[in-house]
């Protein structure tokens, strides 16, 4: 060997021995913070503190206050130890698990000493998050066409709640048109009913036959006898003054009356109040309770069409309230209104019905309200992520129950878990298309090197 190669040898020899050197102390140190570790004659503690020899690098004892020396060793309580998991995630381990005969990086960069043998499980993990991360981007591409489905039958729902609110309020006008003629006609028959009372009290009729008035413009008979009675009462005072009146001033008395029946039903009805032209006091008794039945009757259709009113606007109270909550921007989510969701959870079953209430019901059959719909929660990373339900029942020296859902992305609706992390304070997991959004390109998984 000559002395040229000698030499070539030897020089090759100290540039691997330097950077041996080199590679020992810059262990646990990733790429972007290599450039503190150049080897020099000292070296500057990241966080400007303090400078030292560079031969105090990886030491394994702590200089730095920010551990900055000894992101090798297990030396400083708050150092690093970067794991450089190549075909994997590269990241960051406690210097605490350095060396501590756990192997914490997939490479078994940590357990450096020899104590343990690390199997290096970085391909084999990458494989497997790539495969995820590719069945994850296939979901979020069908979640997203299925929510696109969802979105045109939420704008159908809206349109549909819309025209049947527009129904529901013409059906209210009407049913308060007939409230005020239902009442109004409920009072007439209460004061025709007092008008009589007075009437047989005072015995007007000299002649022993009872005097009538109008009480109800559905019967008949009665509103004849009524007229009768009126025909009767003014053809006596005349009777008084001039003399008996004529059949057709009673007539031309009676239709007078303008407004009250039409004039074929008040001719008919005077013919069957001449044909009862004698009545004897004893019928005094069945006339009254006649118009106390068209009291009760009248009090009755009022009754009625006042619940069918009150019934129609409790209904366009609730969907206009329905109406008034935040489906989402594109009212995405307006299709979880007709939905409600179930999942059993050891011996409880959760019922989750969206912009409603959450409901726990344990294997008795008892059942505890968790919360009502409260609104969606305010988050600064994705709008419309999560959804509060609070004021739900009292819980056993605890606040009242409340529960927060987070909604995932998925291909189908569906309740994934529950979990109670804090006293009477529930957490939840919704899958639905609805809260996919377009996915963007994969990156690939990369390390640093």
């Amino acid at each position: 060997m000559n002395v040229n190669m000698q030499h070539h040898i030897v020089v090759a020899l100290i540039i691997w021995s330097a950077a041996f050197v080199e590679s020992k102390k810059i262990r646990g140190i990733s790429m972007s913070y290599k450039r503190f570790y150049r080897e020099r004659k000292s070296f500057l503690c990241i966080d400007g503190s303090k400078l030292i020899p560079f031969d105090r690098v990886n030491d394994d004892y702590c200089d730095c206050a920010d551990g900055s020396d000894e992101p090798g060793t297990a030396a400083c309580p708050n150092g690093r130890f970067y794991c450089v998991n190549l075909g994997f995630r590269p990241h960051y381990v406690q210097s605490s698990r350095v060396s501590d005969g756990i192997c914490d990086c997939c490479d078994g960069s940590d357990e450096f000493s020899g104590r343990i043998q690390c199997l290096n499980k970085c391909r084999i993990l990458g494989q497997h998050e790539r495969q995820e991360l590719e069945e994850r981007m296939k979901t979020l591409n069908e979640g997203w066409l299925l929510k696109r489905q969802l979105i045109e039958e939420g704008a159908l729902v809206w349109q549909e709640k819309q025209a049947q609110l527009g129904h529901l309020q013409k059906v209210a006008e009407d049913l308060r048109v007939k409230v005020e003629v239902s009442r109004k006609r409920k009072l007439n028959a209460e004061a025709a009913k007092s008008r009589l009372e007075e009437t047989v009290q005072l015995n007007y009729n000299h002649e022993g036959t009872l005097l009538y008035e109008l009480l109800f413009e559905e019967q008949p008979l009665i509103q004849g006898l009524l007229q009768h009675f009126e025909v009767k009462e003014r053809g006596l005072a005349d009777e008084q003054r001039h003399g008996v009146p004529s059949h057709g001033d009673r007539v031309q008395v009676e239709e007078g009356r303008a407004g009250v029946i039409h004039r074929g039903q008040r001719e008919g009805e005077i013919q069957k109040v001449h044909q009862e032209a004698v009545k004897t006091p004893s019928d005094e008794n069945g006339i009254i309770k006649a118009a106390q039945s068209a009291v009760e009757s009248a009090g009755e259709e009022l009754q009625k069409v006042e619940e069918a009113y009150n019934t129609v606007q409790s209904e366009i109270r609730e969907l206009t309230e329905k109406l008034a909550i935040d489906y989402g921007p594109e009212r995405e989510f307006m299709f979880l209104l007709s939905h409600c969701l179930q999942l059993a959870v050891y011996e409880y079953v959760y019922t989750l019905c969206p912009f409603s209430q959450v409901i726990q019901k344990n294997s008795v059959g008892s059942e505890v309200m968790l919360g009502k719909w409260g609104g969606w929660l305010d988050s600064p990373d994705s709008a419309y992520s999560q959804m509060r339900y609070e004021h739900g029942e009292p819980c056993w020296q605890a606040p009242e129950r409340s529960a927060v859902v987070t909604l995932a992305c998925g291909t189908q609706t569906e309740l994934r878990s529950v979990r109670e992390p804090s006293k009477c304070h529930y957490t939840m997991e919704l899958h639905t298309p609805a809260a996919c959004r377009p996915s963007t390109q994969a990156r690939s998984v990369h390390s640093e090197l």
